[in-house]
């Protein structure tokens, strides 16, 4: 059976994934707070059929070899965490990062998840939440009594309450950074947990050790480029479609070589 079967088969399998990279990437593309995603691919083993620099005579070598490529596999998908485009909401409790950096969110389970999504809320108890009521790390508590809430880029939050001239500070934002966020694992709900390539978070107040400032009233919008998606989307497709070309066109040639008549 001929190698150009297999070879256009892991093709057309390696640009599938692509294009569904791709459609995810296109799919958040209003999602707050998303990165986008890139496929990486690699080549296949190669079969060496004459070696380079072997005596094809006495005192003689061959100048080059003979290899065939047995195709291409995908070596990772991986986050580009880019910083996404600004939006004005007015919202006090809408926050976005400029810089590097993530909000701390604790889990059900009591287990710590980083996000860029700055949407967050009050729930009943008047502890900011984000949109699974899920509690900001460190936790904090707006008072029932708070006309407003100030944020300031440093992190420290502050509530003006009824019948005070003057806000109090009621909490703290800290923000978590890793060596290599391209190794954080994505979990959904705009959640990342850190793995043993990510390294250990290490926390601090905004503006401090390298971390972003926090800014209210914005949100961090997806940093999918819609153009440079199609472009990509394209160039997938065309590529499935040529390698679908070449299991045509070696069908062709076994149906030749099938057909010879002794």
């Amino acid at each position: 059976m001929q190698r150009s079967l297999f070879i256009a088969a892991t093709g057309m399998e390696a640009q599938r994934l692509g294009i569904d990279v791709i459609s995810n990437n296109l799919a958040n593309v209003n999602t707050t707070g998303f990165k986008k995603s890139r496929a990486d691919f690699q080549e296949l083993l190669y079969q060496g059929i004459k070696t380079a620099g072997a005596a094809s005579a006495e005192g003689v070598e061959l100048p080059s070899g003979i290899q065939v490529g047995l195709g291409v596999k995908p070596a990772a998908v991986q986050k580009m965490f880019q910083q996404g485009d600004f939006v004005a909401t007015g919202n006090n409790l809408d926050l976005v990062i400029e810089g590097q950096g993530f909000f701390q969110i604790t889990k059900p389970d009591g287990e710590i998840a980083y996000t860029r999504a700055g949407s967050f809320k009050l729930d009943s108890e008047g502890n900011m939440v984000n949109s699974d009521g899920y509690p900001l790390e460190p936790a904090i508590t707006i008072p029932a009594n708070t006309l407003q809430i100030t944020i300031n880029t440093d992190g420290t939050v502050s509530a003006l309450q009824a019948g005070s001239s003057t806000p109090a500070q009621v909490g703290q934002i800290e923000l978590a950074q890793f060596i290599n966020t391209g190794g954080l694992n994505a979990i959904g709900k705009n959640l990342f947990l850190p793995t043993s390539a990510s390294g250990e978070a290490t926390t601090g107040n905004p503006g401090s050790d390298g971390l972003g400032t926090v800014n209210q009233g914005f949100l961090e919008m997806s940093n999918v480029n819609i153009v440079e998606e199609m472009v990509n989307m394209i160039v997938s497709q065309r590529a499935y479609e040529l390698n679908s070309k070449v299991v045509q066109s070696s069908d062709e040639m076994l149906q030749v070589a099938n057909n010879v008549k002794r």
